[in-house]
């Protein structure tokens, strides 16, 4: 059984993680595909309002703008600027090779097909490849030259992928969208389209559907669009129906903390447009996964019905979007399509909440951490649940426990303390250790959500909050508010843990600081950190390996940018003193799947770095100061940076 479930759940974070890499491009772009889509509702031939002037908008929009858009965010999210202007322009020639006349005498009377697959791929790769040219000669080019060069190099690759891209990647999308549109319309003509609310539901639970949303329904929707005025996709996923009509269950027939927390949800799920905040109540009750099918399920068949649907995609998907982006003719289908997905959504989860002989709906703040695990980050509203995991008394200790106990708790604990403190919970302990010390005494614990589970075993009579950026999490304010909660208004006075001495210049030396850093990947970056700290004699060899290792087991990236590889619980022995070593990336290097620009390699052979690591933190959750170690062109700056920070 376990070596069926390894593959699985790892097919499953990659194609999160790729839906997640579709929707950055998509994202930030929905305001200019809202309005596209009003101006496209209101202002064509048979929208509400015709204008003709106005409706010459529309096909550029749809076929250029767009698109561009997001080609220049795919590749700005690569390489900036520089990739961003390289993606756009290479996009040019996919756009070209799938609505000009002169590749498709079809293309005259339909216009082709708008081009978002081929943004989403030239666009990255764009960025991409520009990134991997300059790095072939990056430091070999003669002073003077370096405009001549960069501005030759953007142009030259820019043109070239761009007619590579017509020609060659032109034919195989067109053959992909041709295929795609047949497979919709055979749904569509044999009444099956309903029948997709059996993948797209739970796909929705295990945040699967970022990957089917941007990837596949909004480029076949917006191209449905542009032909007959509307389409059904856009609501197959974000019809906020199924998930109102589950709350609303919970609001009449629900038990103990899911009754009391259903009508906040529905609020923030029906008029907020942010679904997610109902996949506790079905993770804790999969079965209800029942009910949004059979709501998704007659909603679509309600837009298939009446031949109704949106002009663009509804982001969030809020029932204010989606009577925003709804077309001439379709207001009484959509209305159909959402009210009905409530009303048997409700029914069927009304049944099954009412034949459950179980006395209380389940581990809300456990499903809310396992929801948190299958998104792949934090989420802003699972913190609604965290009241059902809150102690039972006062909270005078905290403790921030990680692998080692030297690196990444040390830093959570800087952040964390700092906020307790100015809180006005002075008295109340916040300290880091290794899960190994962990003793049974302490009243919450915090710990990276790969190492939950390791630290419950130990503190099984703690409260346990899970993080995943240790810099800016979101549950470092949820475990204030439960300080409050527990410890009433607070009045005291702020304590250190660790006194705030300065830098010491013998645990971070001159040549272990390196602005300009060579490597590439998250493996390489972890192997140039270490061996700066082997040069300076502070470990042994055999504690970069130690380095490496801990990474595999949980992610030592911090957040805003941070990352801050060290060894193993096992690998102290390996350590002849205590040192820092500091690399930036001004590129950045992708450290699984999060940026990071800055790498500071640990090696603590006792508490004596913890001042530093306070002294970090403090200038990784203060913008201006990482923009002071971007800007800094020498060791003495760096030291001038970290040393200047109070925590």
């Amino acid at each position: 059984m376990s070596t069926q479930t390894a593959p699985r759940a790892g097919a499953r974070v990659h194609v999160q993680k790729f839906g997640t890499f579709l929707s950055n491009m998509v994202m930030p772009n929905i305001g200019a595909i809202i309005a596209w889509g009003l101006i496209t509702a209101f202002f064509i031939p048979v929208g509400w309002t015709p204008n003709e002037k106005i409706a010459t908008i529309v096909g550029p929009g749809i076929y250029y703008l767009i698109p561009l858009l997001i080609a220049y965010t795919g590749g700005y999210n690569i390489y900036k600027i520089r990739g961003g202007v390289v993606g756009a322009t290479a996009t040019m020639g996919i756009i070209m090779a799938t609505s000009s006349p002169l590749f498709n005498e079809v293309y005259a009377e339909t216009g082709g097909s708008p081009m978002f697959l081929g943004a989403m791929i030239m666009g990255p790769f764009g960025g991409w490849a520009i990134m991997r040219l300059d790095r072939l000669w990056d430091g070999k080019i003669k002073p003077g030259f370096e405009m001549l060069v960069n501005n030759f190099s953007a142009g030259i690759s820019a043109a070239i992928m761009a007619i590579g891209a017509m020609f060659i990647l032109g034919p195989i999308l067109r053959a992909v969208m041709e295929g795609l549109s047949n497979v919709v319309e055979f749904l569509v003509d044999n009444s099956l389209l309903p029948f997709t609310a059996i993948v797209i539901e739970p796909a929705k639970v295990l945040f699967l559907n970022n990957a089917l949303n941007h990837g596949v329904l909004t480029p076949l929707g917006l191209d449905q669009a542009k032909q007959a005025g509307q389409s059904a996709l856009f609501l197959l996923e974000a019809n906020p129906g199924p998930g109102a009509g589950m709350l609303l269950a919970f609001m009449f027939f629900g038990k103990g903390v899911s009754k009391a927390t259903a009508p906040g949800a529905l609020v923030i799920q029906f008029f907020g447009g942010i679904h997610e905040v109902y996949f506790p109540y079905v993770l804790a009750k999969p079965k209800l996964l029942l009910a949004l099918i059979a709501g998704g399920a007659t909603g679509t068949l309600m837009n298939v019905m009446f031949d109704s649907g949106l002009v663009a995609p509804a982001a969030p998907g809020s029932i204010f979007a989606v009577y925003s982006s709804v077309a001439k003719g379709s207001v009484l289908g959509v209305t159909l399509c959402w009210s009905s997905a409530l009303i048997v959504s409700f029914v069927v989860a009304a049944l099954l909440l009412k034949l459950d002989r179980s006395e209380d709906d389940g581990d809300l703040a456990a499903a809310a951490a396992q929801m948190e695990a299958n998104k792949g980050k934090s989420s802003s509203v699972s913190g609604m649940f965290a009241g059902s995991a809150k102690p039972a008394g006062p909270i005078n200790s905290i403790i921030f426990a990680c692998d080692a106990g030297m690196g990444s708790s040390a830093m959570g604990a800087s952040v964390l303390r700092k906020k307790i403190q100015a809180a006005g919970y002075g008295e109340v302990s916040v300290k880091n250790l290794a899960i190994s010390n962990l003793t049974d005494d302490v009243d919450l614990v915090v710990t990276h959500q790969d190492l939950t589970a390791r630290a419950k075993e130990r503190t099984p009579s703690a409260t346990h909050v899970s993080v995943d950026n240790f810099m800016g999490s979101p549950r470092y304010d949820e475990i204030v508010e439960m300080v409050k909660a527990s410890n009433g208004e607070g009045g005291g006075t702020a304590a250190a843990d660790v006194a705030d001495d300065g830098v010491d210049t013998d645990v971070l030396r001159d040549d272990a600081i390196v602005l300009n850093g060579s490597a590439t990947s998250r493996d390489a970056a972890i192997s140039e950190a270490g061996r700066l700290l082997v040069a300076s004699g502070a470990v042994e060899e055999s504690y970069v390996d130690a380095m490496h290792e801990r990474e595999q087991s949980v992610s030592t990236h911090m957040g805003n940018l941070l990352a801050i590889p060290h060894g193993t619980n096992e690998a102290k022995s390996a350590i002849r003193r205590t040192a820092i070593s500091f690399v930036r990336y001004p590129d950045g290097i992708d450290w699984n799947g999060k940026p990071a620009e800055f790498v500071v390699g640990i090696a603590g052979a006792g508490n004596d770095h913890l001042a530093l690591l306070q002294k970090l933190a403090g200038v990784f959750v203060d913008q201006e100061q990482v923009e002071r170690l971007r800007r800094a062109e020498t060791a003495a700056d760096v030291r001038a940076v970290l040393s200047g920070v109070k925590v």
